[in-house]
Formats: structure tokens, C-alpha cells, sequence
């Protein structure tokens, strides 16, 4: 798997179907660090570099291939969310506040209670 380009697996649609189907069962840690990263990618500030980093991230979240199939009660996660903090500690330069604004926006309105 090491070897796998998951930036050939986003796209916009597969990203926001994900992120919206499955919020509840990612969670708000999880969705928080996906959405932050994908406002700093469509940046047009963002470096090239730092946003092949973060479609290679986000193509890992809404790969239905990863480590730990994301069925699986309360680990299904975890490897999404360590490959996105990881990717995000690589461009945390390029992530603004105002991404992270965006971010929490998002999620105050899909987990409105």
C-alpha cells in the first residue's frame, strides 16, 4: 500500500459524498482535519506541493481501500486520521486561519443539535 497514489483517487464529489455520508461515524476530530486541509488546497495560494500532499491525504479518507476498513466500529477511523494529521503537520504552513474557520462552519452546521 505504500506504493499507492491516493491522490489519483479524490475528486470533489467523492470528497464531499464521504464527508457527508459518513460524518457521524468519522467524527468531528476526523472531518475537522479532512475539511481544513481541503480549504487550504483549493487556495490559489496553497503551493503545488503542498497541495498534492493534501489530495493525497484526502484520497486515502475517501478510499474505500485503506488499512483499517472504515466499517469497523470505533477504529474504522484511525488510520484516516493519523494519514491526514500527518499530512496536515507537512503543510500546517499553508493551512490558515481562515481555512480552519471554514472547517469548524461546516461542522457546526452538519452536527447541528
Amino acid at each position: 500500500m505504500a506504493n499507492t497514489d491516493f491522490s489519483a483517487q479524490y475528486s470533489d464529489d467523492r470528497f464531499w459524498r464521504k464527508t457527508k455520508t459518513y460524518a457521524k461515524a468519522a467524527g468531528k476530530g476526523v472531518l475537522e482535519q479532512a475539511l481544513k486541509m481541503y480549504y487550504s488546497a483549493i487556495d490559489p495560494e496553497t503551493p503545488r506541493w503542498a497541495k498534492a500532499t493534501i489530495y493525497g491525504a484526502l484520497g486515502y479518507f475517501i478510499s474505500p481501500i485503506d488499512a483499517i476498513p472504515d466499517l469497523l466500529p470505533v477504529v474504522g477511523y484511525t488510520d484516516d486520521l493519523g494519514v491526514l494529521i500527518a499530512a496536515a503537520a507537512a503543510v500546517a504552513a499553508h493551512i490558515k486561519d481562515e481555512h480552519v474557520q471554514k472547517a469548524r462552519q461546516t461542522l457546526a452546521q452538519w452536527f447541528k443539535d
